[in-house]
């Protein structure tokens, strides 16, 4: 049997400079730009985790299954101070701090036995890209990075020069007295040093909605409209938005057969039309099933795959996507191409229809309503979903939600910023804005059902085809919203909301309600527009 040679000679897969750059001189072995199945090789070498059933990769991040908002920072200093919405989202942290923590953490790096170094692009469009390089202490987090973003063909890595450094040390506890952390836990962002520090978590989610945020800031910059939303093209070359927060349905409803993924969660849009950040997908997979959202789970069933937080069956190593005893937040990463349909470039033309996702668990929403364009910018500033009773301690019925502009914790500019350019260029390129409710209807939650995803997915399909541009709607008394009379595959009840209630008069009351939780909430935003300020609920 002839000798193994190790891969990682075959040819050079990182720069001359090393991690000079990052002023980083580790003791212990660098892994440069390693593919997935030699991460995976390592994730299990080191115990990090396990294989399930089919191949994919299963990691465990607790106590952390989700991201810590409440441990987010980003450094205040002259050259983006007068930018930044400063406040709960963007907690202030100084220059002096963030130097002490990334002195810390480098010189942690710098003792580990392993180091695993990725570099990927963060954006599809190579005018507004940036070359990011993640230096990690965990092959399952450099796998699942390596899934997330958009890996460079192998002949450039050898001269891939960075324009941002994220630093990952998950077993890292910051001290607050010292680095001005509200806990050990810490997401810091240095805009001027082109820096992120990430550590006290293992949740890898963490890794790519910072980066998030970070385009967020220099996007608008370059005049790009900087999108939390999933894209996808039709068989005409239409290209559709979806926008939403976690559990509206971005990633299911841009999943569709009949047309082709262009990417699921986060976009810009600039003069040349969209495209996609990221080079994989972060879908949800609670409750996950073939039979429901078959592209999906087909990729939980794939090698590579690196699947968050889930249960394995005793027997089998078979995903028990129904067990929620770690948490609700199952996750799984997977690279585009296991979407079958997916767009190689990342990239599509500007939308002609833009759809905004809200899960009402009010049971007052239409199932779909075609907005006028100030209807458009007061729902996109709300950012409206809700939570449901039984998923946080406390809650015990309906809560509204309102994150503007569908992603207000990833924000820097004030939302009116992207607001601002959203309707500029839906008026320029002329694009159809649509409310879509994957929420509940007959009942609020705990009485009624939610909306069918049959039926949610006629109603997308009748908006992208174009029947409904044209189609006869009636007007909604408290919301304003038009509504389509008609649809094929949708029973005309489910329609009219206040129909599929028992008791119209308790529709009524739950409808003054949330009503009154719009407007209590877009007051947040001062002087706005007054003909979008009008646009709101009048109940």
């Amino acid at each position: 049997m002839p000798d193994v040679v190790p891969s990682n000679t075959a040819i050079p897969r990182s720069g001359p400079a090393g991690l000079s750059g990052q002023d980083l001189k580790p003791a212990g072995t660098v892994h440069w730009n390693l593919v997935a199945p030699e991460l995976i090789e390592a994730a299990v070498r080191r115990g990090e985790g396990r294989l399930a059933d089919m191949g994919p990769f299963v990691a465990i991040t607790s106590p952390h299954t989700g991201r810590s908002p409440n441990d987010k920072f980003v450094v205040r200093e002259p050259g983006s101070e007068g930018d930044v919405d400063w406040g709960k989202v963007n907690q202030p942290i100084s220059t002096a701090h963030f130097d002490a923590l990334l002195a810390d953490v480098k010189q942690y790096l710098n003792g580990l036995p392993e180091l695993f170094v990725q570099d990927l692009y963060c954006g599809a469009d190579p005018s507004h890209r940036l070359k990011v390089r993640y230096v990690l202490p965990n092959a399952w987090h450099a796998a699942f990075v390596r899934n997330m973003f958009i890996r460079p063909v192998q002949d450039d890595l050898a001269s891939f020069a960075p324009n941002f450094t994220v630093y990952h040390a998950p077993e890292f506890q910051a001290d607050p007295a010292r680095h001005g952390t509200r806990t050990g836990t810490f997401i810091v962002l240095n805009l001027a040093a082109r820096s992120i520090v990430i550590g006290g978590t293992r949740y890898a989610g963490e890794l790519k909605k910072a980066m998030f945020t970070v385009m967020n800031y220099l996007l608008p910059k370059e005049g790009v409209l900087s999108m939390h939303c999933s894209a996808n093209i039709g068989p005409k070359g239409d290209t559709a938005l979806f926008f939403g927060l976690s559990g509206t349905g971005k990633t299911t409803l841009s999943a569709d057969p009949e047309r082709e993924l262009i990417g699921d969660d986060e976009h810009g849009w600039c003069a040349e039309g969209t495209f996609n950040f990221e080079g994989g997908c972060y879908a949800k997979v609670v409750n996950l099933s073939a039979e429901g959202e078959p592209d999906i789970y087909r990729t939980t069933q794939m090698f590579g795959t690196i699947l968050e937080n889930v249960v394995l069956e005793p027997n089998g190593r078979r995903v028990d996507f129904a067990d929620q005893s770690i948490t609700e937040n199952t996750r799984a990463s997977y690279p585009l191409p296991y979407i079958r349909n997916h767009v190689p470039s990342g990239r599509g033309g500007h939308p002609k229809n833009v759809i905004f996702l809200t899960a009402d668990a009010f049971g007052v929403f239409p199932p779909i309503a075609k907005l006028t364009r100030e209807q458009a910018m007061y729902y996109f500033l709300s950012g409206y979903t809700a939570k449901v009773a039984g998923t946080e301690r406390g809650v015990t019925e309906p809560q509204a939600t309102f994150s503007a502009c569908f992603g207000a914790v990833f924000l820097v500019w004030h939302p009116t910023k992207y607001a601002e350019m959203l309707g500029q260029l839906l008026t320029q390129h002329n694009a159809q804005v649509w409310l879509l409710n994957t929420g509940w209807t007959g009942g609020p939650y705990g009485v009624g059902k939610r909306m069918k995803l049959s039926h949610t997915r006629a109603m997308v399909h009748a908006a992208l085809s174009g029947y409904l541009h044209e189609t006869w709607t009636d007007q909604d008394p408290i919301f304003g919203l038009h509504v389509p009379a008609d649809i094929h595959g949708v029973p005309r009840e489910v329609l009219s909301p206040r129909k599929t209630w028992a008791d119209p008069a308790a529709y009524d009351a739950q409808a003054r309600k949330l009503a009154a939780m719009f407007r209590q909430n877009f007051e947040k935003f001062g002087s706005v527009d007054p003909a979008i300020a009008e646009a709101g609920p009048k109940g």
